[in-house]
């Protein structure tokens, strides 16, 4: 068997069954290997970006990686703003990177590019495959270095030579180190600071955001009167009806100071303490209160899920979590606002949904709207670096072909993906979304106003404009395979957004929906 043959077998081997692919002619026994190895699903993307955040939405929803296939040194750099949202998401992600023949890359040919520095950007594991018969071994210690607790990107670069090199040799799977466990002293310093008397304050962030978290959080919460707050943009959040609804930390460095305000104990658990997303003149970066205690529970690399139940058996021992009424608001009617369009989603959201939420500006309302919805997955925007939502939608399909999933999506942010939808209909995946069309970079405008930038003239306001051409994402869609209508009010919102979910396939809705500002 050659090199290639070694890789595939052995990431099935270790449990990788899905490569998001764009590969290139450094690639080509890779690909070439897949027949030979039918248990690896390939998965076609048109620009790396999308094949890069792909992968993260599919480990978010699994739990454990996917592999990508990138050529060279440009194609990783065409991936890198969602691998960045990967890395902050603490996702699993195998990167197998093509590269020159070992002979050639002293050649300095047009496509030779540093791999190694890209790679360590990425603050993971990296490995550089120097013979065919160590891409076996090479691969199997990627697999379990992606798995190490929280999760993280592993990239293994792959020369062409050592690729169609033959004697290739398999690797049997390397089990990954398990998240540390959380002191007893730390909870027990935890649990005194929840019963000082002073005001508390629990942000949680990473597994804790999932069911056995969250109930735990819960109960700390109604016992000893804590404020608790899930961080700003978790990986995967559960929620819905019958699960604790624990409010988000804001994006709005005002928001979470207001949020925090008379804060004594800041108390983080999977996360880090909170910051403002940008230095604004003049405003405090570091967002824990003046005179606030802060108290690390656990870090992303611990295991949060324990430590949180551990605490609450000290100072909730016999406290039930709150949890969410079902309800649903009414169907709205009306023009498209952003106000009410929310309540079309929350009054349709089909049950064990995936909601990918890109919305930015227009979303603002959609937490309430969707509380007391049957239960779902929230994936957000981890990383700050928009693009993700479309890419993101296609892992999370192809991780769990039975649940709808729903990708809301603003204008400007869909269209550095925007072939993703040519993935989603070649797939058949079961992706509804819906782009909130406000023909303007939306938030950049409420930025230009909070970061004091002088002047609001009519230059700066066209470098935040959309229009002139208007996107018509309806054409968009259809040319590239996926059925598509608009919606310029919101009964029209809700009956093609009732339609697109009970029909199998990807469907896409152009929401007219105006700009906050």
């Amino acid at each position: 068997m050659n090199g290639a043959q070694s890789l595939i077998r052995t990431l099935v081997d270790s449990g990788v069954e899905v490569c998001f692919s764009n590969p290139g002619t450094s690639e080509m026994h890779f690909v070439a290997a897949l027949d030979s190895v039918p248990e690896m699903r390939g998965v076609l993307a048109l620009f790396e970006g999308v094949v890069t955040g792909a992968a993260d939405g599919y480990a978010r929803i699994t739990g454990k990686p996917a592999a990508t296939l990138l050529h060279l040194g440009p194609g990783l750099g065409n991936g890198l703003a969602n691998l960045h949202n990967t890395r902050r998401a603490h996702t699993p992600v195998v990167n197998v990177i093509g590269d020159h023949a070992t002979y050639h890359k002293p050649l300095d040919a047009p496509l030779e590019s540093d791999i190694d520095a890209l790679t360590g950007w990425l603050e993971g594991w990296s490995r550089r495959s120097g013979h065919t018969k160590d891409v076996g071994a090479d691969a199997a210690a990627a697999v379990a270095a992606a798995q190490d607790a929280p999760g993280r990107i592993a990239s293994l670069i792959l020369p062409a030579d050592a690729s169609w090199g033959e004697g290739g040799e398999t690797c049997a799977p390397i089990p990954p180190r398990a998240p540390q466990p959380v002191d007893a002293t730390t909870v027990k310093a935890v649990a005194e600071a929840l019963r000082s008397g002073e005001p508390v304050a629990l942000l949680i962030g990473g597994d804790a955001c999932h069911e056995a978290g969250l109930l735990a959080t819960s109960r700390i919460a109604q016992a000893t009167g804590a404020k608790a707050f899930t961080e700003t943009f978790p990986a995967r959040l559960e929620r819905g009806a019958g699960l604790p609804n624990i409010e988000r930390l804001g994006y709005l460095a005002e928001q979470a100071k207001y949020q925090l305000d008379g804060v004594r104990h800041l108390i983080i658990a999977g996360t880090r303490a909170p910051v403002s997303f940008f230095a604004y003149p003049g405003t405090p970066s570091e967002l824990t209160p003046d005179g606030a205690q802060v108290h690390v529970l656990a870090t992303p690399g611990q295991d949060v899920t324990t430590a949180l139940g551990e605490v609450a058996a000290l100072v909730a021992a016999d406290t039930e979590p709150a949890l969410q009424e079902a309800t649903r608001p009414a169907v709205p009617s009306g023009p498209l606002t952003p106000q009410n369009w929310v309540d079309a989603i929350g009054a349709l959201l089909p049950e064990n949904a995936v909601i990918v939420d890109e919305t930015n500006t227009s979303g603002l309302l959609l937490p309430a709207a969707t509380a007391g919805a049957p239960r779902h997955d929230v994936l957000t925007l981890t990383g700050g670096a928009i693009g993700y939502g479309m890419p993101v939608a296609v892992g999370a399909a192809v991780a769990a072909p039975r649940r709808p999933v729903i990708n809301l999506e603003s204008d400007g942010s869909a269209m550095y993906t925007i072939s993703a939808l040519w993935t989603q209909a070649r797939e058949n995946l079961d992706v509804t979304t819906v782009v909130l069309n406000n023909n303007a970079y939306a938030i950049l405008r409420m930025e230009l106003q909070r970061v004091g930038a002088a002047g609001d003239g009519p230059r700066a306001k066209d470098l935040l404009d959309l229009g002139r051409p208007d996107l018509d994402f309806v054409k968009i869609a259809e040319g590239m395979g996926v059925p598509a209508t608009r919606a310029t009010t919101a009964e029209e919102l809700a009956e093609q957004f009732a339609r697109a979910v009970a029909e199998p396939g990807p469907h896409l809705i152009d929401a007219a929906v105006p700009p906050l500002l």
